[in-house]
């Protein structure tokens, strides 16, 4: 049997790699290069911190005794990726671009390359567990809850489930850094991208701005009234939720309850303003392939770091869902995702609207 590996260069799909050769797969390693230096606002000049991504993940492989290929995805990353992560902050919304990149890139590119390789399966340092059951597949939470990423894998679909292995989902970070030690890795200390990779430095407006060519037109500031509060510096700067970063005083906290694109207005409240217990979330995928049959109980979470809470799920004609939460949700983010649960299987997920 043979896997195809993607190798970040980081400490997590290196002892993937290892964990699947181990269990005697016979193991190709790859690194997916995403975008180029212009993409990241890095100059030609500089190196590029995926270059050192792509030697380490090199590094691994060489001493697994396993080829190592990198395959040059940045046009895909670029229109999939790049250019919606865009497209979304300039219409108002706070995207979550991991999410596009696991669906587009990993489980969509990478998998027709891995079935045109003759690999089996194809492998990454997610934390993540697949279980089949009675014919059909299903994604669940990893059991270090705490580097759970099942949030950002809901796209799955029952195919890709299949020939998918996650061989960290039953490990802690701390016992996968000690099996990178244990073999010499050159990443086993590596600390973990805290970044989105394309803004290595966390300016999302800039790299805005660079795509489009085109500053961000200032407008007004205003209450949940509508009446004008002040000025703002053009809605990429901002994110439901925000208190900082205004440069505006009020008497009490305010924070961005909205953004409107087409009125080009941030809408500030207190903090008050910011929680809804009603969420819909469209373009809703289901794991299990349909959605049930009528309204049921279940967890959401409406970002990535948000433990997931009791709802009622309706699914609606459309392909969205309506979640009425039991106690109303903070900062609900149009743009975000909204994963649904059973315990620890993800029943799918939407993005927010």
């Amino acid at each position: 049997m043979k896997a195809l590996i993607a190798m970040s260069g980081g400490v997590d799909s290196a002892v993937a790699a290892w964990l699947m050769q181990q269990a005697g797969w016979d193991c190709v390693g790859c690194t997916m290069k995403l975008y180029q230096n212009e993409d990241a606002g890095i100059s030609r000049e500089h190196t590029c911190c995926a270059l050192d991504d792509v030697e380490d993940a090199r590094a691994v492989a060489y001493r697994m005794g396993i080829v190592h290929h990198v395959f040059n995805f940045s046009d895909t990353f670029r229109e999939q990726v790049i250019d919606k992560f865009v497209a979304s902050y300039l219409e108002g919304r706070t995207p979550n671009p991991c999410i596009d990149c696991n669906r587009y890139l990993k489980f969509a590119r990478l998998y027709h390359r891995a079935k045109e390789l003759g690999c089996d399966v194809i492998v990454t340092g997610h934390y993540a567990r697949i279980e089949a059951e009675s014919g059909r597949w299903y994604l669940k939470k990893a059991l270090d809850v705490e580097k759970d990423q099942s949030y950002v894998l809901y796209h799955m679909t029952q195919d890709q489930l299949a020939h998918t292995r996650f061989p960290l989902g039953g490990l802690t970070k701390p016992e996968t850094r000690a099996i990178a030690e244990a073999q010499g890795f050159v990443n086993a200390r590596k600390p973990d991208s805290q970044d989105i990779c394309f803004v290595p430095d966390g300016d999302y407006a800039r790299v805005i701005e660079q795509r489009t060519g085109l500053s961000p037109a200032p407008g007004d500031f205003v209450d949940v009234e509508g009446r004008v509060l002040g000025r703002h510096r053009g809605i990429i700067h901002y994110t439901v939720g925000q208190r900082r970063g205004l440069g505006l005083s009020f008497s009490e906290p305010y924070y961005v309850t909205a953004i409107d694109a087409r009125a080009n207005t941030v809408t500030l409240g207190p903090k008050s303003a910011l929680f809804r217990r009603t969420v819909l979330a469209r373009d809703f995928h289901w794991i299990a392939g349909e959605p049930p049959a009528g309204p049921i109980r279940c967890a959401a979470k409406i970002r990535y770091r948000h433990p997931e809470q009791p709802c009622l799920l309706t699914p609606l004609t459309d392909g969205s869902v309506r979640l009425d939460f039991d106690d109303p949700q903070r900062a609900v983010t149009p743009g975000q995702s909204a994963v649904v649960y059973d315990g620890d299987t993800v029943l799918g997920g939407g993005e927010i609207v």
